[in-house]
């Protein structure tokens, strides 16, 4: 299991180093002890797991959670209770307080590891790619349309839901945007950030943004920020 650890105290990160030295599958591929080079490792790493302080410097760990592309199973570490529905809000998958017992350690991590490598079910055939021609029917609440996926410009996330843009609309669906993504043609949709999937054919402009982003406009005047990291993506999709 691949974990990497952020708490701003060094005797701390030991401790942590110590516990899961007993632990044969804990694998900890890095460290940081303040947000801005957590979030630049994580990223770049891809942990399955994260053990996380809550108090960083200047900063929380919650702080560091909104700035994560991809979020891997959090287990928080802290030496404060008060946190404890907030952690849980975040679905996390265990929260501990120090000085950290052994037992709850290994606990938190045979909970991820039941996360991460499920019991064997009967594969179920994969659902339908549908493309660009394809009709969907949207339904909110007792609103309902059907729609051809290529007149719709995007998708937004909204918690557990999406939000739809086509034609002056903007239902709520009922699935993730990560569902979402995995029954459209990878062709037509693409991931911008954790919190857009655009149509590519709705693309009507690119130009550079923050932090070696881009800024990209739809052509119904929607602009959306590509990350970083989907950036690079992006070019490699639209180069010749």
């Amino acid at each position: 299991m691949r974990i990497f650890i952020v708490e701003d105290s060094r005797l701390a990160r030991q401790e942590l180093r110590t516990l899961l030295a007993a632990i044969p599958d804990a694998d900890i591929v890095g460290e940081a002890a303040e947000l801005a080079p957590a979030r630049a490792a994580i990223d770049q790493l891809a942990p399955e797991l994260l053990l996380l302080d809550v108090e960083l410097p200047g900063a929380t760990g919650f702080d560091l959670l909104d700035q994560l592309e991809h979020l891997p199973l959090v287990v928080f570490t802290t030496a404060y209770d008060q946190h404890a529905l907030a952690a849980f809000e975040r679905n996390a998958l265990d929260y501990l307080l120090k000085p950290i017992a052994p037992e709850r350690l290994e606990a938190a991590l045979a909970k991820a590891r039941g996360r991460l490598r499920p019991a064997p079910a009967a594969a179920a055939p994969p659902a339908a790619v549908k493309g660009a021609d394809d009709m969907v029917f949207l339904r909110d609440g007792e609103r309902c349309w059907f729609v051809r996926l290529g007149d719709i410009a995007g998708f937004e996330s909204c918690g557990n839901y999406a939000q739809a843009w086509f034609d002056g609309q903007r239902p709520l669906i009922n699935r993730t945007l990560t569902a979402l993504e995995e029954r459209l043609d990878p062709q037509l949709f693409f991931r911008a950030s954790r919190s857009h999937l655009i149509n590519l054919r709705w693309v009507q402009g690119i130009q550079p943004w923050s932090n070696e982003g881009y800024r990209v406009s739809l052509r119904d005047g929607h602009q959306v920020e590509v990350s970083r990291r989907q950036a690079r993506l992006l070019r490699e999709r639209l180069e010749l």
